[in-house]
């Protein structure tokens, strides 16, 4: 088979689409000729060196992607042709995958391979944001941090569908009008004094600030009222500074960490989340931008793509 792969780690530069051989398949494995394959920061991070990376040199990234059966290996519950997908199996950048039946989500048929490709990680993610980290309150105000990124529309859309206010912070004009359009209230940029126009909207602060920059999480706590909560998922901007306890228990402020991987912590769990999240889909309830698609073999172009920010929709790769 062929798979996009790196031996060293480095700039996009180090990335080889070969041929290696096909996957051997464990008793508790499946194996999946994949038709879309999402891309994220991730998958960058490990390029270079510094992310959780599983297997041998040539590495292959990738956790999220869709296809079908090729091989169901005597598990009865899946057949050859059946539509799948998965949001946390390694090795995706290939053009077959084993993936471990336990994480193998069936695909409606109303759902294509691209937009499983598209949502799984990003959606599954904002799903247990608004519905675990915080359990949204009809009539909250939140703050969502990188409004225009991936997570950050899905997690706008969720928690217009819970009943919130949803305050937007992005970068540029061009990504605020991506806010506006995936129903936040109000976007604002960083450049402009945005803490003052929160207080504006919510006098008495924010109920939750969901943060994935880091480096703003002061500012976050900031602008979270007494008794409100920030909810830390990432550092897309650079570490955070230390967090004085002190200043939570005067406020009465909460922190929280954020991991999918926290969650998807069994089968049960990993379908019928993503069920929750296929069947908004199809309802209409939650629209995705068009992906950007890039041939596997267009693996560096697509990784250069994403590096250079310019995006505000998915990336994904077909093999």
């Amino acid at each position: 088979m062929k798979a996009l792969t790196f031996s060293t780690f480095g700039d996009s530069n180090v990335l080889e689409y070969i041929e290696i051989p096909n996957p051997q398949l464990k008793n508790d494995e499946i194996l999946i000729e994949m038709k879309a394959i999402g891309l994220n920061f991730a998958d960058v991070y490990r390029r270079k060196g510094n992310y959780h990376l599983k297997g041998n040199p040539p590495f292959i990234a990738g956790y999220e992607g869709a296809g079908i059966v090729v091989d169901a290996n005597n598990h009865s519950e899946y057949k050859v042709g059946d539509r799948v997908a998965f949001a946390d199996a390694p090795f995706a950048n290939a053009e077959l995958v084993a993936v471990n039946i336990n994480h193998v989500l069936p695909l409606p048929e109303k759902i294509s391979f691209e937009t499983a490709a598209s949502v799984l990680l990003q959606g599954l993610t904002a799903h247990y944001l608004a519905t675990d980290s915080h359990k949204t309150v009809k009539g909250e105000t939140v703050l969502i941090h990188a409004v225009a990124g991936g997570v950050g529309q899905i997690l706008t859309q969720i928690s217009k569908l819970l009943g919130v206010t949803v305050i937007g912070l992005t970068s540029s004009a061009e990504k605020a009008k991506v806010g506006f359009d995936q129903g936040a209230d109000h976007v604002f940029l960083y450049s402009d004094d945005w803490k003052s126009q929160v207080f504006k909207i919510a006098s008495n602060g924010i109920d939750v600030v969901y943060d994935s920059i880091g480096s703003t999480l002061k500012e976050s706590f900031e602008v979270t009222k007494e008794c409100g909560q920030v909810v830390f998922f990432g550092m897309a901007g650079g570490d955070p500074e230390p967090v004085d306890p002190r200043m939570l228990m005067d406020g009465s402020k909460t922190l929280t960490g954020g991991d999918l991987w926290s969650y998807l912590n069994s089968k049960e769990e990993r379908i019928k989340r993503a069920t929750q999240l296929f069947n908004w889909i199809i309802e209409g309830k939650i629209k995705l931008s068009e992906p950007t698609s890039f041939k596997l073999s267009e693996g560096k172009l697509a990784h250069d793509f994403l590096e250079s920010r310019k995006s505000t929709g998915k990336i994904i790769l077909i093999p």
